[in-house]
């Protein structure tokens, strides 16, 4: 009996140092060793970034002086989440004069009328700032019929409302399915962070903007965020902006 019961607290003590090991690695991995960062890519004239509440605090004099021209920044998803962050970051943002825009987050099991009009009541734009944009990136399980009629509602009640056309975001597997063939005269500003020196659409066609790293390293904003570049010099980028 006192063998199986030694035999009990060494098991129990080997599955206590397992555990207190594992949980020692998690913690050096994230906050001890150093993270990788995704150097800031060079052949671009026009660099910026994107930003949401997961940025938390930005020091937007110091992201001003570290070489970028835009920002997009997150403000409405689906029917009534607002980036707790969106208010503060578009009035900074306005205030160091970049050149900024809002965008949001599609949910394709919320109406598409509601969506819209939930973006619509959060975002005012001015003169100087980017069209608005739709992120498209999750199904929420819907048919591609479904998502495609929706995605078509929001791009048209949006820019009737803004009178600009909007820009969409999406990879390259989503714009293959769901955005080649069904909206061919709207913008793309393209995520895709293996493809260098940079990614390419079907046909003659050619994205606007390239999110290349989610890993990227700005001054004024701790821990990582989205880098991108812009397809064309600043004086293109200011063609797009609202008059």
């Amino acid at each position: 009996m006192n063998q199986q019961n030694q035999l009990k607290r060494r098991y129990t003590l080997i599955t206590i140092l397992v555990i207190f090991a594992m949980i020692s690695f998690f913690i050096v991995r994230k906050y001890l060793l150093p993270q990788s960062i995704t150097p800031r890519i060079t052949g671009f004239e026009v660099h910026g970034i994107d930003v949401s509440h997961h940025q938390k605090t930005i020091n937007w004099n110091a992201v001003k002086f570290d070489s970028i021209d835009f920002v997009f920044m997150k403000a409405t998803e689906g029917k009534n989440f607002l980036d707790p962050r969106f208010k503060k970051n578009w009035r900074k943002a306005y205030q160091k004069k970049f050149i900024r825009g809002a965008y949001h987050f599609y949910r394709p099991s919320v109406h598409s009328t509601v969506q819209a009009q939930h973006f619509i009541k959060t975002v005012q734009l001015a003169s100087g700032d980017l069209p608005p944009v739709l992120d498209l990136e999750v199904t929420d399980n819907r048919p591609e019929k479904v998502i495609v009629d929706g995605v078509r509602n929001w791009l048209i009640m949006i820019e009737a409302h803004y009178g600009v056309k909007p820009i969409i975001y999406t990879n390259r597997d989503w714009y293959k399915k769901y955005v080649k063939g069904n909206f061919e005269g709207y913008a793309i500003w393209m995520a895709a962070y293996t493809t260098f020196p940079r990614p390419r659409l079907d046909g003659e066609k050619k994205w606007i903007f390239w999110q290349y790293t989610n890993k990227g390293e700005v001054h004024g904003i701790s821990g990582a965020v989205d880098l991108n570049v812009f397809h064309g010099s600043r004086e293109e980028l200011e063609e797009l902006i609202i008059p």
